[in-house]
């Protein structure tokens, strides 16, 4: 009994895992650095649509950053994959990556 106990539950992690990464794929957006301000914690970013944030028109957005060692993972000019979240001063971009 106790062992089916632990498959199940192994079994409901793996596919929470599974569908967290769905969702984080979703809420991925593509956009390009235009400019990076180190000092202020923010980033420049021109965008496509970002439905995880309401946004269904393609822009260009000053965003803070969570983690300003954010900042450092890209450069002007990159192609990137970001994610993002809205709170009451603003947008925050939560994770950036290169696009591959």
């Amino acid at each position: 009994m106790n062992r089916m106990i632990q498959l199940a539950g192994a079994g409901a992690f793996a596919l929470a895992l599974t569908l967290g990464a769905a969702l984080a794929q979703a809420a991925a957006i593509n956009g390009e650095v235009k400019k990076i301000d180190e000092g202020a914690g923010k980033i420049t970013l021109k965008h496509g649509p970002a439905k995880s944030l309401g946004m269904d028109e393609p822009m260009t957005m000053v965003y803070r950053v969570k983690d300003p060692a954010l900042l450092k993972q890209v450069k002007v000019g990159d192609k990137v994959r970001f994610e993002a979240q809205e709170g009451d001063g603003g947008y925050t971009v939560t994770a950036i990556q290169k696009a591959k």
